[in-house]
């Protein structure tokens, strides 16, 4: 195809129409957007997207975990899929940008390369994955994608497995047709995704678009101490087994830790439970979950050597004992450096002031890089906000960034 058909445009107007629609669907005072995975809200978006699709003249595709696609055929029936999407769930009261505007920037793309009547040499796929966010169980529609969702992964969730069976029978997901979802790789020519960073480097730095070269790898533990429960009033300094004060001390240790020593990675401790959680007993349990994240994989094992010992040397200091329990890993994910310079390549054209950067966060794309290349485009978020009703991106870098994913398309399929 001549180069003109890389000078396609987005219609923004429509974007934008689109993007105003989707966020009243879970709409909160404030501003905000509520769509946890599978709720009603969720299944709202997902009935108003497969609507957008239809009338797009684009084919609809569902699968077995839930994902919604809207899909643009190739003349050959055998060609590879270049899949483009995001996630239309929310956390709580979140932002309308995350996720919902990599969705709608993929079904824009392809609604324009339909009507100026371009034929692509591969399939095109917009899609909707199922739970990005977690609600039940994080990245679960791109894990099904891959083939890492069975019928025995339901019990390991944030709730109860009954209630996530009940919501995914709601949505007509059925348990034992899970692992059907598995695409082969073959088929894929790989998977791109417009989002936005959630972070502040690229506001502050006056970029328009981030270059995503790496994701960084996240583990999660859950770490108890255990003292003995007391008196709060009777018993002296010198004889209490304080499980909290251990705790407490641990996070802040694990903190200074992470900070002194570690300059690209981050640690977060967001949950503590206490039991027996009265104010005048001395705390017995304390349990916490904390999380810690960094780009080199090497680094984030050593990190976790490092802050298991942490817990150990937290627990003796304060006559406790503690456990560890390894409840989540993923690796660190390198994305393609093919799919980089066609994003590159992209901006260059677009004139789009732009920079490699990694993405702290985890996003559908890590999991798809697992099967075949995957790139990532980041836009600007106003001060860094995000999972928050005053999470903002400039409406100039979304147009920038939905026409660099078009170009990019473009380059890799016409």
């Amino acid at each position: 195809m001549a180069q003109p058909a890389y000078n396609l445009r987005i219609d923004s107007e429509r974007l934008r129409a689109d993007f105003d629609a989707l966020s009243e669907i879970g709409a909160t005072v404030g501003g905000g957007v509520t769509r946890p995975a599978l709720s009603n809200e969720d299944l709202a978006a997902r009935a108003w997207f497969a609507d957008r699709i239809e009338e797009a003249g684009l084919h609809i595709k569902d699968d077995e975990v839930g994902n919604l696609s809207g899909c643009l055929p190739a003349a050959d029936p055998d060609a590879q899929t270049l899949m483009i999407g995001s996630h239309l769930d929310t956390v709580p009261n979140g932002g309308r940008f995350d996720g919902a505007i990599g969705v709608l920037a993929a079904l824009e793309c392809l609604r324009r390369i339909n009507e100026a009547g371009l034929k692509p040499r591969y399939h095109l796929e917009a899609i909707n994955f199922t739970d990005e966010e977690g609600a039940w169980k994080s990245l679960f529609g791109s894990n099904g994608v891959i083939g890492k969702i069975s019928a025995a992964d339901i019990s390991d969730t944030l709730h109860d497995n009954m209630a996530f069976r009940a919501a995914l029978h709601r949505a007509g997901i059925r348990l034992d047709e899970l692992h059907r979802a598995r695409r082969d790789p073959a088929s894929i020519l790989g998977y791109l995704e417009l989002h936005i960073e959630q972070g502040k480097r690229l506001h502050e730095q006056n970029l328009d678009i981030g270059i995503v070269d790496r994701i960084v790898g996240r583990t999660t533990y859950n770490v108890v101490f255990y003292g003995e429960a007391a008196h709060a009033g009777t018993t002296t300094a010198d004889e209490r087994r304080d499980a909290l004060q251990g705790a407490a001390a641990y996070i802040i240790a694990a903190h200074n830790l992470i900070t002194d020593g570690y300059p690209e990675g981050v640690v977060n401790c967001g949950h503590v439970a206490v039991e027996p959680d009265s104010f005048n007993v001395v705390p017995a349990e304390a349990s916490l979950r904390i999380e810690f994240r960094h780009p080199d994989a090497a680094t984030l094992k050593d990190m976790e050597a490092r802050l298991i010992g942490l817990a150990r040397d937290c627990a003796r200091r304060y006559r406790l004992t503690v456990t560890t329990e390894r409840a989540l890993h993923r690796a660190p994910e390198r994305m393609s450096g093919y799919l980089f310079r066609q994003i590159e390549t992209a901006c260059r054209a677009e004139g789009a002031r732009c920079a490699a950067i990694a993405s702290y966060s985890g996003h559908n794309a890590q999991i798809m890089n697992q099967m075949a290349p995957a790139g990532m485009i980041f836009l600007p978020s106003v001060d860094g906000i995000s999972h928050n009703p005053r999470e903002h991106t400039e409406w100039r870098h979304v147009e920038i960034g939905a026409n660099i994913l078009l170009r990019a398309i473009l380059q890799l399929t016409v």
